[in-house]
């Protein structure tokens, strides 16, 4: 994904079937309250049957937030921008994420489709409870909540201008990523993860790279 035209304006189709087109889209509201409520629902069976002394949520909330920063930051590196080597490959990677950033404005593929997402909490949940046992439903909460507030971010940064205050670095932070460079930047909701691991952009680029409007 290293040679492509960027537009501000349109869209483009993924799938020639109707149905799984219409999959591809998705009003950001409906993922956001989803996991919103499921986090909220989450806390609630926590308190009411793990036994787990409610004060622990104190803690265990925000470290199941954190966990999904870094959750973000793996799967925007490591899945969303593999090395594409075969044909295939790189047309899985238009279709997974290369749309996105060829129509980063599309404001009907900001978000992951509900399916998808639905699937992926799931497998996440299980693998919490295994690894944390019973504290699973409060990390849990902090995790799904940390999804929506991301959804949300992203969201804004792709259709808003920034707003006056310190929320500006988010959009400096991810527009370098969409139109300087794909290889850096990979965390949208907590950039502190691309000084981490050595994925920090530079912030002197010279000329933007194939960008329409």
């Amino acid at each position: 994904m290293k040679e492509f035209s960027i537009s501000n304006k349109g869209s483009a189709r993924i799938f020639k079937s109707g149905f799984l087109e219409r999959l591809t889209r998705t009003h950001f509201l409906l993922p956001v309250l989803l996991f919103y409520t499921a986090s909220a629902i989450t806390i609630f069976a926590g308190i009411r049957y793990s036994g787990l002394p409610w004060w622990e949520l104190l803690y265990m909330f925000p470290v199941g937030w954190l966990v999904f920063t870094l959750v973000e930051y793996a799967i925007h590196r490591f899945l969303f921008h593999f090395e594409a080597t075969t044909e295939k490959q790189k047309q899985l990677k238009r279709s997974i994420h290369g749309v996105h950033h060829e129509f980063p404005k599309d404001k009907d593929r900001l978000v992951m489709p509900p399916l998808i997402s639905i699937l992926l909490a799931v497998v996440f949940f299980l693998l919490f409870k295994w690894i944390v046992l019973e504290a699973v439903w409060y990390v849990y909460a902090g995790f799904l909540f940390g999804y929506s507030t991301y959804l949300i971010i992203h969201y804004a940064i792709h259709r808003f201008r920034p707003p006056r205050n310190f929320l500006s670095y988010l959009w400096k932070h991810h527009s370098l990523h969409h139109y300087y460079s794909d290889e850096a930047a990979f965390s949208v909701s907590f950039p502190l993860w691309d000084w981490v691991f050595g994925t920090m952009p530079e912030r002197s680029y010279g000329t933007k790279r194939g960008h329409s409007s």
